[in-house]
């Protein structure tokens, strides 16, 4: 930095245009705040002495105003409407030459202008005295002659005159305030002009000297930040110009994976090299993740858009896993019957997929007063579309209510072809109304043993699909897929970077610019294979992914969804009638589903199973030799902190002497009993008594 000057940054960037730019500045000082970290806009910005700012551009914002009389300082907006005047300098000038070139560029517009001379001056025969008011009017130059300014001069009882007076005329002048106007485009469009001091016109509130600064957004590039640095140039922090040293540095520009999809297709193949590694590593599960770390460098060989689908293993899996799948992919596909929960889903799916099949895989009783229908196990539905029923009233007064279902016709199995065709041609077939809202247990039925590539699978059905992996892509070294069980959720068209490491540049991986953060810098490195000659590339195929990966695929694509519909809100006066009509609802959809089971249990067994059954045998009777007196009770040891006194007597044991003064004994035996009852021993009566009161002390 020898033979620089420091500048104040608000000073140098004044005295640039965007013409003269790139300039790199290096910063030797300055006053910081926070600790040398500035928070302009919400974007972080940090000088330290020695480093280097590349500016690349400059844009005016606003106007710094700084009233000289108490350094109050202030900004106006650019395009402030309010006019200012000059305030004349109090500083003599020594010749008009001198005076005239202080002001704005391109003086002929800036006329007229007013001045007067401390003495008098003689021009031949015409002599002016001392305090003349001179107004220019034009300069007037002349090839071979000097050049000359025309003066309107005003003298007494107003008489006036013009007058010529040499450019270097030397004497006294001053300067004298002009009826001029101008506005802060003006002024800072003028060097002249920024250096002269001004006050509003019109106003009384800033009547005092003000010094007038363009503050301007400097556009910069430092070394490793991530974006295009922008800070306004009225920081206080002293730079010094090395353009010129410094033309060879090359300014890193981290670029996020987004910020490298943008740039040309010539750009690529390049080295990159990684500025800062994923910020998280729960999108994928794959071995390349976690070889992307700082300071390792990686080989982008094009970039693109690639058509992929997202596989998850069914629900059946102790773990669930989900892979990121291309649609190149080589293995072969079977359909596999799709298990649904709900009525709902049902329809659902056979809104994608028409005359829709499926079988009943578990019991559904018939609740009449609901729409619900009796389904068996093994029944085959076919699914026809979507309609309403009315449900059945418990009263006249119950206002009809209707509910969307899903119609279906119920298939009949038959094992003769002929009998099949006979109850095609002689009967019509049963339809079944099936509530939305209503939760069942269904497969579909397939008949479909083809094997299809990925591909053809998103071209002939819609998805959600199961599916099972039946032959491996040959191209893979290692098909984590075949085999699985698995079902196709979605497609997607992702913007992919085919990108490699060094050490292997042959084998590529596609990197999904959405779903990974991550930055990283373009090198001058030479490419890892001879020039002209890129090597054949394989590609990876399968990406393991997590649940997170999952859940922020589904958040996107089934934002929209609409819930399934709730079962009707019933009449809370038709209680009573329910309660009474139901005794015969369940007889009757017990007997329906006893002719579907034909091992089932009755009614009424099936109500004496119960566990707290309240129907117990009656207790053994006494034995015959009961005594009206108590047993003996054991005295109670004496409590020192108890105070002395006459005890209560034991209510519990009161009422258990009422109980037993009743002769039980007297009661004769009933031999036609069909109880058989054990004779109890008087001395093993008379131990369980003793034993209970003696606990009841303690």
């Amino acid at each position: 930095m020898a033979g620089t000057i420091a500048l104040p940054l608000q000073d140098f960037i004044a005295s640039l245009d965007n013409t003269t730019l790139p300039k790199i500045l290096q910063v030797c000082s300055g006053v910081y705040f926070q600790g040398s970290v500035y928070e302009i806009s919400g974007s972080e910005v940090c000088f330290s002495t020695g480093d280097l700012i590349k500016v690349i551009r400059i844009e005016l914002q606003s106007v710094s105003c700084e009233d000289i009389s108490n350094n109050e300082k202030f900004e106006l907006p650019i395009n402030h409407t309010g006019l200012f005047k000059v305030i004349p300098e109090e500083m003599p000038y020594s010749s008009v030459e001198e005076m005239l070139s202080l002001r704005p560029v391109g003086l002929e517009s800036c006329l007229p202008f007013t001045f007067t001379s401390h003495s008098k001056m003689t021009f031949g025969p015409l002599t002016l005295g001392a305090g003349t008011v001179l107004t220019v009017l034009t300069i007037e130059r002349h090839q071979g002659e000097e050049d000359q300014v025309r003066c309107h001069v005003k003298g007494q009882q107003e008489a006036a005159a013009e007058v010529l007076i040499p450019l270097k005329f030397h004497g006294e002048f001053y300067e004298c305030e002009s009826e001029e106007c101008f506005t802060l485009q003006d002024i800072m469009s003028s060097p002249f002009l920024r250096s002269r001091r001004f006050h509003f016109i019109n106003t009384t509130k800033y009547e005092r000297p003000l010094i007038l600064s363009p503050v301007y957004q400097v556009q910069a590039i430092m070394s490793l930040r991530k974006n295009v640095l922008r800070f306004p140039s009225s920081l206080e922090v002293d730079v010094v110009d090395v353009t010129d040293i410094c033309k060879d540095v090359n300014f890193v520009t981290p670029l996020s994976l987004t910020e490298v999809m943008s740039q040309p297709d010539e750009s690529f193949p390049v080295v990159v090299e990684i500025l800062e590694a994923p910020e998280t590593r729960s999108m994928f599960k794959c071995d390349w993740l976690p070889k992307l770390n700082k300071t390792e460098h990686l080989v982008l060989h094009k970039k693109g858009t690639t058509a992929m689908v997202l596989l998850s293993s069914l629900k059946s899996r102790k773990t669930s896993q989900y892979f990121l799948v291309s649609q190149q992919y080589g293995g072969k596909f079977r359909r596999r019957p799709r298990e649904f929960n709900s009525v709902y889903e049902l329809y659902v799916a056979s809104t994608q997929a028409p005359d829709l099949k499926v079988s009943v895989t578990r019991n559904c009783e018939e609740v009449e007063e609901e729409g619900l229908p009796a389904l068996s196990v093994g029944e085959q539905l076919q699914v026809v579309g979507c309609t309403r029923m009315e449900l059945p009233c418990e009263s006249s007064k119950e206002q009809k209510q209707s509910i969307e279902t899903l119609l279906c016709h119920r298939l009949q199995e038959q094992d003769d072809d002929d009998d099949e065709e006979e109850v095609n041609e002689g009967s019509e077939k049963e339809e079944v109304l099936l509530p939305l809202y209503m939760q069942g247990h269904f497969v579909e039925a397939l008949g479909d043993k083809k094997k299809y590539r990925l591909n053809d699978l998103g071209k002939e059905f819609s998805l959600p699909l199961d599916v099972k992996v039946v032959s491996r892509d040959t191209e893979l070294e290692t098909d984590p897929l075949f085999g699985f069980a698995l079902r196709i959720e979605g497609a997607m068209l992702e913007p992919t970077i085919q990108a490699s490491f060094p050490h292997r540049p042959d084998h590529c991986f596609e990197i999904p610019t959405q779903y990974l953060s991550m930055s990283v810098s373009f090198t001058k490195d030479p490419l890892p294979w001879p020039q002209d000659q890129p090597p054949k590339c394989y590609i990876e195929r399968v990406t393991e992914v997590t649940d997170a990966f999952f859940y922020e695929f589904r958040k996107r694509g089934n934002s929209d969804e609409t819930p399934p519909p709730r079962p009707p809100k019933r009449d809370l006066s038709s209680l009573k009638v329910t309660k009474k009509t139901s005794k015969a609802a369940k007889k009757s959809s017990k007997s329906k589903k006893s002719k579907h089971q034909p091992g089932s249990i009755p009614t009424e067994e099936l109500s004496n199973l119960t566990l707290n059954d309240k129907r117990r045998p009656p207790a053994p009777p006494p034995p015959d030799n009961l005594n009206d007196e108590p047993p003996p009770i054991a005295p109670r040891k004496p409590d020192a902190n108890m105070p002395k006194g006459k005890a209560l007597p034991n209510t519990y044991v009161k009422i258990q002497q009422s109980q037993t003064k009743v002769p039980l004994c007297d009661v004769p035996a009933d031999v036609e009993s069909d109880h058989d009852y054990e004779i109890v021993d008087d001395s093993l009566v008379s131990m369980v008594k003793t034993a209970q009161e003696n606990a009841m002390f303690y």
